[in-house]
């Protein structure tokens, strides 16, 4: 519902947009003068959609009741949701916003897919967990439809076996474990432990996953960092022989780095790191949580790249559950084979609730359509980031990703026009240094995607007109 803004945001506020109106434009008639799309940005800034919740709303007194008895280790924006549907949110003043973050490349069925909801409550009914003391029907299913999905997709080609988790920090855990393990077993004396990794990367929050992220943000305030953790530079493949060396145990890598800026991996970087894990006798992760799933028109991100740059290694989360806690660790026969019984272990791990909506999200994050429609909405996204580019020059500078993670380099800070489209009834989030990452539902429309786009030009509009 639309309120003044003197009530909205204080008797004291006057929108710059009506400034510009007020101090340039003395009549409505000079006020006409201005461009058809400056008068629409004009008229959607005084009355936006979704303003961010008052002082007085229900949304701010639900957080100031909650805030002291939760950890602060986050800041949100003020909206609180509460219901989903496809590619929707509504917060409990019950706005409507379309969603471009899917939970971070977690939703790609969209928020409350019927099928999920109802295996969800039929599971509950039957089973939710009895460890892994014994048997279940579901860790093993997922398993199996894992490694052949992964095989048909001409991805991984010796993939084997699976280790079922609860996060995709739990899932690169048992990654740089295996690792360590294989380097043991390679090399009695212990010299064999290091982890390479990527600056710009993101691998976790847990002490080992955290290792492998050199990020200072994360890394220093729960230092030092667990010993055995190198760092390279993404994509330079000239440094790649004297990074990795007969030291390493393992490499772990995104092929597409997420959080780090959607930043590609060249093939030809990928195969530098296969070629010189095999010349060490190195395990090669990689890590896939956010970019795999058929996010990028294939079941595998690597799947771009040559069959000779295939890992040892595969880990994924994130769209795995589709909100549902799960994640896991994919693997071949010959680093299996250095896993023995007790070697490592979890307590949720492959409970049947969680395995059992995984199977079926598998299942339909495999299907051909649905990944052919993935390069379609691309496509139409980078049609519109184009545009975008050519009428804002001083606001976009580059495109990057590839399917439906995509990132839009701006010149600044990406806050205002985060919080500008969100208070038009888009939701949109950052990466890297003043990235925009777009990770929607991979059923998403072509009509959605239109649709978001739109509010994102008129929040660029809104930034352009702050920023003269």
């Amino acid at each position: 519902m639309f309120r003044p803004l003197s009530r909205r945001l204080g008797a004291s506020y006057v929108c710059k947009a009506c400034r510009i109106q007020a101090r340039q434009y003395a009549t409505p008639a000079a006020a006409s003068n201005l461009p058809a799309d400056m008068r629409h940005a004009i008229q959607k800034e005084a009355t936006l959609s979704n303003p961010d919740p008052m002082s007085d709303s229900q949304t701010t007194r639900l957080v100031d009741s909650n805030a002291p008895y939760m950890v602060p280790t986050y800041v949100r924006p003020p909206p609180m949701f509460h219901k989903g549907e496809g590619c929707y949110l509504w917060d409990v003043e019950n706005r409507q916003y379309l969603d471009f973050t899917s939970g971070i490349a977690v939703n790609s069925l969209g928020h409350c897919d019927p099928e999920m909801s109802r295996l969800m409550a039929q599971q509950a009914q039957t089973l939710v967990h009895a460890s892994n003391l014994y048997h279940n029907p579901w860790t093993g299913e997922l398993s199996k439809l894992l490694v052949s999905k992964t095989r048909e997709s001409g991805a991984m080609s010796s993939v084997g076996k699976v280790f079922v988790c609860n996060s995709g920090s739990e899932a690169n855990e048992a990654a740089i474990k295996f690792a360590r393990k294989c380097g043991h077993l390679a090399d009695a004396s212990g010299a064999k432990h290091e982890i390479v990794s990527f600056q710009s990367s993101f691998h976790g929050r847990t002490m080992g996953s955290l290792s492998a992220t050199p990020n200072p943000k994360y890394q220093k305030p729960f230092g030092p960092m667990l010993p055995g953790f190198r760092y390279g530079t993404y994509n330079d493949v000239s440094a790649v022989e004297s990074l990795v060396t007969d030291k390493t145990c393992g490499v772990i890598v995104e092929p597409i780095q997420g959080e780090g800026g959607v930043n590609v991996a060249t093939p030809e970087f990928l195969l530098a790191l296969r070629r010189r894990c095999n010349e060490v006798g190195a395990v090669l992760i990689y890590d896939e949580i956010q970019c795999g799933l058929s996010r990028t028109g294939s079941l595998w991100a690597h799947s771009h790249a040559p069959a000779e740059a295939h890992p040892d290694i595969l880990t994924t989360a994130k769209a795995l559950g589709n909100g549902f806690p799960i994640g896991a660790t994919l693997v071949t026969d010959a680093v299996s084979a250095n896993i023995i019984t007790g070697d490592h272990g979890t307590t949720f791990g492959g409970n049947p609730l969680a395995c059992r909506l995984a199977h079926y999200i598998v299942g339909r994050l495999a299907d051909p359509e649905l990944q052919r429609s993935v390069l379609k909405k691309e496509a139409i996204f980078r049609k519109r980031f184009t545009a975008l580019r050519d009428r804002f020059p001083g606001i976009v500078a580059e495109v990057r990703g590839r399917g439906l993670i995509l990132g839009l380099q701006l010149n600044d800070d990406p806050t205002p026009v985060v919080t500008a489209a969100r208070e038009r009834g888009l939701l949109v989030i950052t990466c890297g240094t003043n990235t925009l990452r777009f990770v929607p539902p991979l059923i998403i429309s072509e009509e959605e995607i239109h649709k978001g786009m739109d509010v994102l030009e008129d929040a660029m509009i809104a930034q352009e007109m702050r920023a003269s």
